[in-house]
């Protein structure tokens, strides 16, 4: 949970060295854009004032409720993907300081079962599938599927490659750098 709201207040953090606007000034430009859907808001960030997608996302989100509330959302959702399966928590924490370190455009978007990372595009998924499992879903072009990475097939239509983790161990330099090639694919 903390590690989440720290990527957050990171990814606010740095929104706001780069632009040299608070993000209250940002979420005004965009309650004020005159747009209501959400994707609106988010292309009009984009296209208006070159934001990147995770950014303007995040933005909008926010202007659309309060930051706390925001930020407990995604962190309930985190929290209940991980009911029953607490074993499999350090292993997701672990990944996401990894993943996040990659850059700071990173979207975490948590969905009920798992947590989608997006840039221009998902890029990755993680989710704890069993007690005993946690799956990692990549979106990764002119990468052969061999060892520990299958073909995703109907597992999750946005995904093309799988990794079942039922060990610590699995998760090592070659995972990190399969990742890696998927976020920056997905830029």
């Amino acid at each position: 949970m903390a590690d989440l709201q720290q990527a957050i207040l990171n990814q606010i953090k740095n929104l706001e060295t780069q632009t040299g606007k608070s993000f209250d000034e940002w979420k005004q430009i965009a309650s004020k854009s005159g747009f209501t859907k959400h994707g609106e808001m988010v292309s009009f960030l984009k296209t208006s004032h070159g934001l990147g997608h995770g950014y303007a996302n995040l933005i909008v989100h926010h202007a659309n409720q309060s930051s706390a509330s925001a930020a407990t959302e995604e962190t309930d959702l985190v929290a209940e993907q991980y009911k029953g399966k607490e074993n499999l928590k350090p292993w997701y924490d672990r990944l996401m300081k990894e993943i996040l370190a990659m850059g700071n455009d990173i979207e975490l978007a948590p969905k009920k079962t798992y947590m989608s990372l997006r840039r221009k595009k998902q890029f990755a998924i993680i989710q704890p599938s069993t007690k005993d499992r946690l799956d990692v879903g990549l979106n990764i072009k002119d990468f052969e599927p061999t060892g520990n990475f299958i073909a995703a097939g109907s597992w999750n239509g946005m995904c093309t490659h799988r990794i079942k983790i039922e060990d610590e161990k699995m998760m090592d330099a070659e995972l990190i750098a399969a990742i890696k090639q998927a976020y920056d694919q997905a830029g």
